[in-house]
């Protein structure tokens, strides 16, 4: 079992920036995909950023060049640096990270998620 602690959230002005951190429980090197997504009322949970082993580090389309996610080896943390943030951007952030476990040859990926934390963006 992961468990992931997040932190960082707030209310911004349009323009304005925010940092938001995850720490999992379990060492982040064996985790095969950290990342966030954000799901805002009414709408569906989207992808704002993930590193993936496989896939390596993409973004939802939305993002353009505003959101760098990042990992710290020494913390123990994977961070999203949000920056221009937008009334459309004002969502409840949520940490997620893949876990995948070998026998042999064989995978088995599990999701976990963290409880989520509030960015809100309003003038």
């Amino acid at each position: 079992q992961v468990r992931l602690v997040e932190s960082g959230g707030g209310m911004v002005q349009p323009g304005g920036s925010l940092r938001l951190s995850c720490v999992p429980s379990v060492t982040i090197f064996s985790l095969s995909a950290m990342g966030w997504y954000r799901q805002a009322p009414g709408k569906e949970r989207e992808l704002v950023a993930i590193i993936s082993d496989s896939t390596g580090t993409n973004y939802g389309d939305f993002v353009k060049g505003r959101f760098t996610i990042s990992r710290d080896n020494a913390q123990n943390t994977f961070n999203l640096q949000m920056d221009g943030l937008q009334t459309e951007d004002t969502a409840l952030y949520y940490c997620y990270a893949e876990r995948t476990l070998f026998i042999g040859s064989s995978g088995r990926s599990t999701d976990y998620w963290g409880q989520g934390t509030q960015v809100t963006v309003s003038s």
